[in-house]
């Protein structure tokens, strides 16, 4: 058995806005160890968004992230034979987790011909609050909410 936490590692914050979180993003949107393509995609997108929007695109993507960041979540838990849904509130660092995850997966998602294109297009839908990973995020409150009941349950 363990006796403690994995320690987490510290993340060198990217070299254009000098952020761990932009890090954290490429670190998702990269595939097969390739960062260098992963920081490539994320920068043409951030500067898509730009020019869609005529805003600092960097501050539409934080936007965009807030915007699909989900409070609560519902968990799976047996109790007596039947499997119930709890909500829960989210931790800190699964929230961002979450957030990151639905818009990259949800960008992955879309029509568009290069990975940089949809990921500008589902973070300005996301910034305004429309878009897969938002509807993502209000789907989870909703099945939060309507388990409610369930919550006594909570460990």
């Amino acid at each position: 058995m363990r006796k403690q936490a994995a320690k987490k590692l510290p993340l060198a914050p990217d070299p254009r806005f000098n952020d761990k979180l932009v890090t954290r993003f490429v670190n998702n949107v990269m595939e097969q160890g390739k960062k260098s393509i992963a920081y490539k995609i994320f920068y043409d997108a951030v500067d898509k968004v730009s020019q869609m929007t005529g805003e600092n695109g960097y501050e539409i993507w934080r936007k965009a992230l807030t915007n699909v960041t989900p409070a609560v979540e519902v968990r799976s838990r047996r109790i007596g034979g039947a499997t119930f849904q709890i909500p829960a509130e989210v931790r800190p660092d699964r929230k961002v987790s979450l957030s990151i995850k639905w818009l990259v997966r949800y960008a992955g998602e879309r029509n568009g011909k290069s990975m940089a294109d949809k990921l500008a297009n589902e973070i300005v839908a996301a910034s305004k609050g429309e878009g897969a990973a938002f509807k993502k995020k209000e789907d989870t409150h909703r099945m939060a909410e309507a388990n409610k009941a369930f919550s006594h349950f909570r460990v």
